[in-house]
């Protein structure tokens, strides 16, 4: 497992009720399982549309399950937002 920041973007920032949070999670699907267990309800709608940045590069459509996180790392969750 390894330690890692999740930091929300826009809608999910609002969703979550908190800019960053710290998880451990070996994978993105891993991460985003933690992230739903602790935040039901509407963050949960929300990630469903939410594309992700690992360390900076985008998780693209690889299954998530692929997607290894690197301790110390940052998963970045960027809602579609207008103009972008």
């Amino acid at each position: 497992m390894a330690k890692v920041t999740v930091r929300y973007w826009a809608a999910a920032k609002a969703a979550a009720g908190v800019a960053e949070e710290p998880y451990e999670a070996a994978t993105l699907a891993e991460a985003l399982d933690a992230v739903r267990e602790r935040h039901p309800g509407e963050l949960t709608r929300v990630l469903q549309r939410c594309s992700f940045l690992i360390d900076g590069d985008p998780a693209g459509q690889r299954p998530h399950e692929t997607v290894r996180l690197a301790e110390g790392g940052t998963v970045e969750v960027l809602p579609p937002f207008a103009g972008g």
